[in-house]
């Protein structure tokens, strides 16, 4: 089955998205346990362990309960049929927010850090926002078998 190039391109954009939100996620917890009052098991529970369990959540919701699930993926097809990451400008506006966000990320992380990581932090709050990226992405190949769509997305 062949898709029209539109399609494979916001599917791509989907994916990349999840993977480099991850990977900037890797990255702050790197740093993170890198800075000197950051204690190890502390470092870990504040930036792998409590997060996972955000992520896990966002991303179970929407992939399991039915009014999330038809939300998200009315959104996902909205955000197809409005062209995101399927043009130059779209995936460079798309790239400058990951930027931003990493950056803030960076900064923030660098601040708890320092702060000794009390309590529920951006970490969760980034962890939960993967998860919702990646039921994003997994959506998308939901979305290619509904035979309405598959209409409309195939070459």
């Amino acid at each position: 089955m062949a898709f029209t190039p539109a399609w494979r391109n916001f599917k791509r954009m989907q994916d990349l998205t999840a993977v480099a939100a991850g990977l900037i996620y890797a990255a702050a917890v790197v740093h993170a346990l890198g800075q000197p009052s950051a204690g190890t098991e502390r470092a870990l529970l504040w930036t792998v362990l409590s997060p996972a369990a955000f992520l896990g959540v966002s991303l179970a919701i929407p992939l399991l309960v039915a009014p999330f699930r038809r939300g998200l993926t009315r959104y996902v097809w909205m955000s197809f049929r409005g062209g995101f990451g399927q043009t130059v400008g779209s995936v460079l506006f798309g790239a400058f927010l990951l930027f931003a966000v990493a950056v803030f990320f960076y900064l923030r992380a660098t601040w708890e850090a320092v702060a000794g990581f009390v309590g529920p932090n951006v970490f969760s709050a980034y962890a939960a926002g993967i998860g919702i990226l990646a039921a994003q992405a997994i959506l998308v190949r939901d979305l290619e078998k509904a035979p309405e769509v598959r209409k409309l997305i195939e070459d």
